[in-house]
């Protein structure tokens, strides 16, 4: 039989052994950028490690779904984390952010917000998207081209129709190597002329690629993302200090600095 002081140090060390472990961080990759900022502030603040993946929502929320190991789970919309919820496998949902979908044009491509769905539905255009269900950036391109069907009858089919999946799904390929962005590599190479994209992933693509331009939605085509956070079932206490660190002012504003709104940033006095 072990002395009770065997197993009490035995205790304190497995006590030690499983706060040692990172907390695993399942992550919409629009969030890369602001998420490795905040991590490091984290851990600067609290002594907690977070290991992060990044990917397209829809299939981090799969993988959960399926067994994988995840404290945290932040995605691209509420829809992911809701099912999560509603399955039992995570609490509630927060709304954290928020970002809109942009276009970057390749240079020389006449288009501005006036002629952008003119561009859109041109089929010497090259439009690229991510991909639909996958990756909600897909989605929400998907309901511009809804949009697009009130303003010009018959432009959803021709959209749908054309529209180049070029990432965000399972087999897409990976982004590229040196960590920079995925967007404006696919113009470079000629593989798009036009991208629906999260704004703040085509404000990165122009600071890599200043001949690239970015064009804003016109309002009839404008559509928004709301980003959804969710702590998983039996995840450790660190999981909820890590999602209220992302809620606090300091995380709101690596959101706010990366060009997302910050919906938990204190607003100013008028």
């Amino acid at each position: 039989m072990l002395r009770p002081i065997v197993v009490f140090a035995w205790m304190l060390f497995m006590t030690h052994a499983a706060a040692a472990q990172p907390l695993q961080l399942h992550s919409a990759g629009s969030l890369k950028g602001p998420w490795l900022e905040v991590i490091q502030a984290f851990d600067a603040a609290t002594g907690i490690k977070v290991q992060p993946r990044f990917g397209p929502s829809g299939v981090l929320k799969d993988a959960i779904v399926k067994g994988a190991k995840v404290d945290v789970f932040t995605s691209a919309n509420m829809e992911h984390p809701q099912a999560l919820a509603a399955a039992g496998l995570s609490g509630p949902v927060v709304l954290f952010a928020r970002n809109r979908l942009c276009a970057v044009a390749r240079p020389g491509l006449d288009v501005d917000q006036s002629t952008l769905l003119d561009r859109m539905l041109d089929p010497a255009v090259k439009l690229a998207t991510s991909t639909p269900k996958a990756d909600p950036s897909g989605d929400y391109a998907w309901a511009v081209f809804r949009k697009a069907e009130a303003l010009r009858p018959g432009a959803f089919a021709q959209l749908e129709k054309k529209a180049l999946q070029l990432v965000g799904g399972p087999n897409s390929p990976p982004p590229p190597a040196d960590g920079r962005s995925g967007y404006g590599a696919l113009i470079a190479e000629g593989e798009a002329d036009l991208f629906l994209a999260y704004c703040t992933a085509a404000k990165v693509t122009r600071e890599e690629n200043p001949t690239q331009r970015v064009i804003a939605l016109p309002p009839a085509l404008a559509v928004g993302a709301d980003y959804g956070l969710t702590v998983l079932k039996d995840a450790p206490p660190d999981a909820y200090k890590f999602a209220m660190f992302i809620l606090s002012p300091v995380g709101q504003g690596f959101l706010a600095k990366a060009g997302f709104d910050a919906p938990a940033l204190p607003q100013p006095t008028p």
